[in-house]
């Protein structure tokens, strides 16, 4: 879902999301959001965050319940006393998976404003084992390492990646897809945001063989849906296995 957001502006963006996602019952399981879709990439405005419990959780499981459709995106977040910028797939009727970012982009401010993520965690759907990586998290391949070579079926990119460093969000989700022998989605913003920065999109999804199943031209604004075929993908692994010749790494806290 790559459209504009609107800095700053909690309850405009809320909106114009739960009116996209509406559209999409019946027609997609999940629906990708990018990263801090409700404000933009704000990293020095604590009064923008809410709670777990907070009005922009209870709207999205709400038209999720309604729609049928998972939603997967990241907000800033305080809990107990931190402040995140804290991934979600949220569930109809269900549980919601949380992600905080682990790298933290230094050069943005972001590293003193948030408290960095730790866990390398799996979301499993509809028989679908997912990773979330937020933004800055994409340049860090041993962070997004498929080690058993069956972690996850589909990694998933939530980002606000600006236009002047665009060339590296295209060469590095095409890496993190070949690497790991996953299907990949990622979504990113268009327009401006109140720091100056311009946003082109590049939103994309690849299959196995680096097939592009979705994107945009630049600068365009719009919702696709990209269909990924799980038995393509294990027997793709199992003609290719080459997650048996991995480097070994030991993931420590």
């Amino acid at each position: 879902m790559q459209y504009p957001i609107f800095w700053e502006d909690k309850a405009k963006n809320l909106a114009l999301t739960v009116r996209r996602i509406r559209r999409l019952k019946g027609k997609a399981d999940v629906a990708l959001l990018p990263e801090m879709f409700s404000t933009g990439f704000c990293t020095d405005k604590p009064e923008l965050a809410e709670p777990l419990d907070g009005p922009t959780l209870q709207a999205l499981q709400l038209v999720a319940d309604q729609t049928d459709v998972a939603i997967c995106g990241s907000l800033i977040i305080q809990d107990k006393g931190q402040l995140y910028n804290r991934g979600f797939f949220l569930r109809p009727h269900g549980e919601i998976t949380y992600v905080d970012k682990a790298h933290l982009y230094a050069h943005g401010g972001e590293d003193k404003f948030f408290t960095q993520g730790r866990e390398r965690t799996i979301i499993e759907y509809k028989g679908v084992k997912m990773r979330l990586l937020l933004c800055y998290d994409l340049r860090f391949p041993v962070w997004a390492r498929n080690v058993s070579g069956n972690d996850y079926d589909l990694l998933l990119v939530s980002a606000n990646w600006p236009e002047i460093r665009i060339q590296y969000w295209d060469a590095l989700l095409a890496a993190r897809a070949t690497e790991n022998q996953c299907y990949l989605a990622a979504v990113n913003p268009v327009g401006e945001d109140g720091l100056g920065l311009h946003y082109n999109g590049h939103s994309v999804a690849y299959d196995t063989h680096l097939n592009k199943l979705v994107s945009y031209k630049n600068n365009q604004a719009g919702t696709r849906i990209a269909e990924f075929d799980l038995d393509k993908l294990w027997h793709f692994r199992q003609v290719l296995p080459l997650w048996k010749d991995f480097d070994s790494f030991q993931f420590t806290n």
